[in-house]
């Protein structure tokens, strides 16, 4: 099983992204189980309303974790997800919002998938969409 975050999901539904192509195919790949954090459903709609500067957009994202809830479902953040959130972004120096992403993915078993090369994938807490099927 897959875990994505946000970014993953916003380069789904951009065409400008790097990692559009690879992040869409993931989205639409029926035979593998993908899930996410309760968190991509706000910072989606942060970058659509303030980054994007289309709240059209917002609908269809939200509409994306809500199929993922029926996959895989989408992880809370609890106390004890947070927590240990807090230690995994202290021990990588990355922000609070990142680490609960690679928390999540390490305690369901999942792996984490992202597009943030700098902070996630080249600390090794993530691959990018691209290499999530090898």
């Amino acid at each position: 099983m897959l875990l994505l975050d946000a970014s993953v999901l916003l380069a789904a539904f951009d065409p400008e992204d790097d990692h559009h192509g690879p992040a869409r195919d993931l989205l639409e790949d029926e035979a593998t189980t993908l899930t996410t954090l309760d968190l991509a459903r706000y910072e989606v709609t942060n970058v659509a309303v303030r980054a994007w500067k289309a709240p059209e957009s917002v609908a269809p994202l939200l509409s994306a974790i809500e199929r993922l809830a029926d996959d895989g479902g989408v992880v809370p953040s609890t106390d004890t997800l947070l927590r240990r959130a807090a230690e995994v972004a202290e021990h990588h120096t990355v922000s609070v919002y990142d680490a609960a992403y690679a928390a999540a993915a390490d305690e369901g078993g999942h792996r984490l998938v992202s597009c943030d090369e700098r902070d996630l994938v080249s600390k090794g807490l993530a691959t990018l969409p691209a290499n999530a099927a090898t």
